[in-house]
């Protein structure tokens, strides 16, 4: 089991160099300079040559190997450098925006994961039976649904057709809910097809039989028998929607006009802010490592059979 998760641990720091090396060559290529966008402005009144100092002081006409080098370095060291538009080390704008993110994207999962359950237990009931194939489309329809055009149609019903929701100065409580629902939709449809799939290939085995012989009801054999094998698949899907639960909080957010991550990411783009794209960038590809580390640490718990695999691989 340490071994395997050494192993894991080691193809997880080859992702996050091949992240950071895809990252910043990609970056570097664009069109445009984030300095000379800012000091190049009119207003500031700069000359040619105090210009050339501010490149000079980023580090803007280094050679790309060196600028890759030290970008590394510091990374490595938790440094993030400094933001050009906004003056200001990248990790003190990830500290004052990244809350809000972690708050909108946890908030998402755990209503992604609810409604996928939802979906599953109304599926296998008895009285709803009939209605099975229409359950069992509906993850279908959410996970065509694109995340702006249901934020967009969310307000729309809720805020200026229903006016449930206040658009302007609404509370705390209030201005999450649709972001919320937002980022939940397209998430809960695969967690429920992985389910839907494995609560049917589970149903189908033996010791499932066996309950039922024994006179157990069926929500019983459901929630005791089936549901606790059919997890860990859908754990498995969990660790790997990290990236697409990422991007919905940050495509809601700009929907929505919330303060965080995606809104930043925003500015950054429109300014050609290289270093704060390189540190969402790493975040993101930090945490989607992080995640899978611990499925792939919990999926044991779930399935005993993997720690005596792990345990004849010694």
């Amino acid at each position: 089991m340490q071994r395997s998760l050494l192993r894991r641990v080691g193809q997880s720091v080859l992702v996050l160099w091949a992240a950071f090396t895809l990252s910043f060559f990609l970056l570097q290529v664009l069109p445009g300079d984030a300095v000379l966008i800012k000091f190049q402005n009119p207003d500031l009144g700069l000359s040619p040559d105090q210009i050339a100092e501010m490149r000079l002081a980023y580090g803007a006409d280094n050679p790309l190997w060196q600028q890759y080098v030290h970008t590394l370095l510091a990374m490595l060291r938790g440094d993030f450098g400094y933001s050009v538009q906004a003056g200001v080390p990248v990790s003190e704008q990830l500290i004052s925006n990244l809350p809000a993110t972690l708050q909108l994207a946890l908030l998402g999962f755990a209503l992604a994961t609810i409604i996928a359950f939802a979906l599953a237990a109304l599926s296998r009931l008895p009285a709803l039976r009939v209605l099975r194939s229409v359950l069992q489309s509906v993850p279908a329809l959410f996970i065509s649904l694109p995340t702006f055009w249901l934020g967009i149609a969310l307000i729309q019903l809720f805020s200026f057709q229903l006016r449930w929701i206040p658009v302007i100065n609404p509370s705390a409580l209030q201005g999450l809910i649709l972001p919320v629902i937002t980022v939940a939709i397209p998430i809960s449809a695969p967690l429920a097809q992985i389910l839907l799939r494995s609560i049917d290939q589970v149903s189908t085995q033996p010791f499932v039989a066996v309950a039922r012989a024994k006179g157990a009801s069926e929500s019983h054999v459901l929630w005791h028998h089936v549901m606790r094998n059919a997890l860990l698949p859908v754990l498995n899907v969990a660790g790997l929607l990290l990236g697409e639960l990422i991007a919905g909080a940050l495509i809601t957010e700009t929907v929505f006009g919330l303060s965080g991550v995606g809104q930043l990411t925003q500015q950054a783009v429109n300014n050609q802010d290289v270093a704060v794209l390189q540190a969402v960038v790493m975040i993101s590809a930090l945490a989607f490592v992080l995640i899978n580390l611990l499925v792939d640490a919990l999926m044991p718990l779930f399935d005993p059979r993997l720690q005596s695999i792990a345990g004849g691989q010694r």
